[in-house]
């Protein structure tokens, strides 16, 4: 299979490397922010647990938008908040039109998917949702493209959290397993689907002009 090279033009410009600040600032945000509220939430002890996603109940609603920004503990919190890092700053640089529609879908998607299908009598709560959907998109991305930049951060994604993978089943109590499988299947479908967007432009080689010049 044929590797696509990114012009260097591109990639290397001042243009790329403030997109990449600008990515890597959003992300640093939203990870800053779900520590604000942890911290709060140990510190004044607000319980803000009781927020997260309950199936099939009306007071569980909420947390479809709410379960992201919340987390079981400090140890739940310092396990997401890196690879929402790393993702997150991936995600919004290489593909920042796709991002527009993915994060939301990854971010509401699997809360929608536990509230009408997980078991009852839970609260689920955490950003892995997020996490497992992101792990998916840029895997997948990369194994559907012949995009040099895409298949790079998939071999880096699949090395750094392949691991993840056993988390979309219900092997160890307490984590949310649906949450896991719904996002990883978001991502899987969306990096499918939107495979023509926030594609960079090729470097061109001497021999590709001067046959276009004899064209």
């Amino acid at each position: 299979m044929q590797v696509h090279i990114p012009d260097p033009a591109y990639t290397g410009s001042e243009r790329a490397r403030a997109n990449f600040r600008l990515a890597f600032k959003i992300a640093l945000g939203f990870v800053a922010l779900i520590w604000l509220i942890d911290i709060l939430n140990w510190a004044l002890g607000l319980e803000l647990e009781r927020f997260g996603v309950r199936p099939r109940e009306f007071a569980g609603l909420p947390g479809i938008l709410l379960a992201p920004l919340l987390h079981g503990g400090f140890a739940h919190l310092v396990t997401n908040a890196l690879p929402l890092l790393v993702l997150g700053t991936g995600m919004l640089y290489l593909y920042p039109n796709s991002a527009l529609k993915v994060l939301p879908a990854v971010y509401l998607g699997p809360g929608i998917a536990v509230w009408l299908f997980a078991k009852a009598s839970s609260i689920h709560v955490g950003a892995s949702g997020l996490v497992y959907g992101l792990v998916s998109y840029i895997f997948v991305a990369g194994v559907i493209r012949r995009d040099r930049r895409a298949v790079a951060a998939s071999l880096l994604v699949s090395f750094l959290y392949g691991s993840l993978v056993w988390g979309v089943f219900p092997i160890k109590p307490g984590v949310s397993w649906e949450t896991h499988l719904a996002a990883a299947l978001i991502g899987l479908a969306l990096a499918i689907a939107l495979r023509r967007l926030d594609l960079p432009p090729l470097k061109r080689y001497a021999w590709e002009d001067e046959e276009g010049e004899r064209g």
